[in-house]
């Protein structure tokens, strides 16, 4: 049966109202000059509400939601016992003038769970964390320098972005390294060739950036870049934003088979209740308390109870393993419903946190048409960016989803 192809006239109209009173109408990854979103009139543009695995946009379409608010949904939107626990806390207080004792229960709780860390700083966004994780460093070493990964994204401050972006002046990056991922003789001649300049090594626990497949780590791969940052000492930060608790409770290094010094969480630490934290080791600790960093609403209490709700359930249920057998229900499906109409479907990453292309066409327009169409029928996925698992997700959602990838093949295969 014909799924109902979808229109956004409402979507449009409130997208025009925000062009006059927010630039760019929706700025960030959220806003559809981001690129994930072509052709832009085949998608949403304003949402009107969220539950388990689907969100309603203004329009009154339905979508099975794969980018999970690119991250925070892993549980499943509106989550009764985290809801519940942030509202408990928000009749109690919320933002007050001393923060709650939630805070230390939270601390604390990440301590006991994640594996290399000894204490927990707070504050709201990944980028928050980052940027906390890279000032430690600094403290901690009184060096300048920090090694990236091509390819990376660590959040929007200066320190993260490219000189060629507007708004960035050289002074920004004029100490940042540059290596290519899984390249560990590239990052041994770098440090080879900065001898004890290096306050900092930053990556993801694996490569899972935009417009590329995903590539997970070497074997032994962390092992020598472990091994290679203590020898120097240099501090090693996992920016682990995005894969944080899909892969592993104890943190993504622990699932890959090391430890971080410092590691960085947010998406999937509360649900989405807007909290981030920056975990690590007792070394860093007083290098951590020395930083004048902060800000007004890191403190409030009712993410923190909703982080501690959410961590709790995720170990109730063991989402991890959860995650990883939906996610290779689906994507093994996907590449058999591609199979079965002529294409070429490559999943690349983690099962949980899974990238999708069609190698159908170097370009690229035949997966953006593929993807514009699954979308119009109401499975959202993103033209360029990895994709998300949550634990409301069914095998019923599953079922839909492959029957609704098999109709896009279908749409586009005359085109083609």
């Amino acid at each position: 049966m014909a799924k109902k192809i979808n229109t956004y006239t409402k979507s449009r109209e409130w997208f025009d109202r925000a062009t006059k009173v927010v630039p760019s109408g929706v700025y960030g990854h959220l806003g559809p000059a981001e690129g994930n979103f072509m052709p832009v009139t085949s998608f949403p543009l304003m949402g009107d509400r969220a539950q388990g695995s689907y969100f309603w946009d203004v329009d009154g379409n339905r979508f099975i939601d794969y980018m999970c608010a690119y991250g925070p949904n892993v549980l499943g939107y509106n989550d009764p016992d985290v809801d519940a626990a942030a509202m408990e806390q928000l009749k109690k207080g919320n933002c007050m003038t001393s923060p709650s004792y939630k805070m230390v229960e939270f601390a604390e709780l990440l301590v006991d769970t994640v594996a290399c860390a000894d204490w927990a700083f707070f504050a709201k966004n990944g980028n928050d964390v980052t940027t906390a994780a890279i000032m430690t460093a600094r403290a901690a070493t009184h060096r300048k320098k920090i090694v990236f990964i091509n390819g990376y994204y660590h959040g929007v401050s200066p320190w993260t972005q490219k000189i060629d972006y507007p708004g960035i002046i050289p002074e920004d990056v004029a100490n940042n390294l540059y290596i290519d991922w899984n390249d560990f003789d590239q990052l041994q001649k770098v440090f080879d060739d900065n001898k004890g300049e290096i306050a900092a090594f930053i990556s993801t626990p694996y490569m899972h950036g935009n417009y590329l497949d995903n590539s997970l780590p070497a074997d032994g791969y962390w092992k020598k870049v472990r091994e290679l940052c203590t020898a120097n000492g240099t501090v090693l930060i996992v920016d682990d934003v995005r894969c944080g608790f899909r892969l592993d409770l104890a943190g993504s290094d622990h699932f890959y088979g090391f430890e971080a010094d410092l590691i960085c969480f947010c998406k999937a630490l509360a649900n989405g209740y807007n909290v981030s934290a920056l975990c690590g080791k007792d070394s860093l600790k007083n290098a951590v308390s020395s930083l004048s960093y902060t800000g007004s609403y890191w403190l409030s209490a009712m993410p923190f109870a909703a982080g501690i709700a959410c961590i709790n359930k995720m170990k109730e249920l063991d989402t991890p393993k959860m995650f990883r057998e939906l996610g290779l229900k689906l994507t093994d499906g996907l590449k058999e419903v591609a199979t079965a109409n002529g294409f070429n479907m490559v999943v690349s990453g983690e099962p949980s946190l899974f990238y999708l292309r069609l190698a159908d066409d170097d370009s690229l327009f035949i997966h953006q048409d593929w993807i514009q169409e699954c979308v119009r029928r109401g499975i959202f996925f993103a033209g360029h960016h990895n994709h998300f698992i949550n634990a409301s997700l069914t095998e019923e959602d599953i079922k839909y989803t492959l029957e609704v990838a098999d109709e896009a093949f279908k749409a586009i295969r005359s085109k083609y």
